[in-house]
């Protein structure tokens, strides 16, 4: 994990011209399969699952928010690095399919997390420096941060850097592993 840290690249954040829909339409249907990403992640994280309807019509079921422990039937799916941190560190570089791509990505799951709607909106667009799950949760919010910003050659600024090594200082120090994107 610390050597994962030091592998970030460090940059000043740009926010300008961010707008959500940089990121595409909201949540596609890569696979064609009838199911949005949302839907997707919500079939993937259920605790008790879901009753599935027609082209993928989800109701009922149960989830683990663990970014403040709570079990939940209505919920938020999170982009752990959000859509416009992922701007302000480089994604408003890439085109606009590779930010789509970015903002429904299904091939690491720990890109998108099941979570409470409270926990969703108190961390917004925040970084590691501005907003953190519960206590018991940030060493496994680490191992998914980092190298959530590493697959996709994303940088952190000077105050996530230090917020990021004063976290990987509390925790375990595991193994990271990712598959660059970029």
């Amino acid at each position: 994990m610390r050597e994962a840290i030091g592998r970030l690249a460090v940059a000043d954040e740009d926010r300008t011209g961010y707008e959500r829909g940089e990121f595409g339409p909201g949540w596609i249907d890569a696979d064609h399969d009838g199911c949005s990403t949302r839907a997707e992640v919500l079939l993937a994280e259920a605790v008790t699952e879901p009753t599935v309807t027609g082209r993928c019509t989800l109701s009922g079921g149960t989830w683990f928010s663990w970014y403040d422990e709570q079990t939940v039937t209505a919920t938020d799916i999170d982009h752990v690095v959000p859509l416009a941190e992922a701007w302000d560190s480089g994604a408003r570089l890439w085109s606009r399919d590779m930010r789509i791509a970015y903002a429904n990505y299904l091939d690491d799951p720990r890109h998108l997390e099941v979570v409470s709607q409270r926990s969703n909106r108190q961390k917004a667009d925040q970084d590691v420096a501005a907003w953190l799950p519960v206590p018991s949760a940030r060493c496994r919010y680490l191992t998914y941060w980092v190298p959530i910003k590493l697959t996709w050659n994303l940088s952190v600024d000077q105050a996530e850097l230090r917020a990021l090594n004063a976290l990987a200082a509390d925790c375990p120090n595991p193994q990271i592993t990712y598959t660059p994107v970029l």
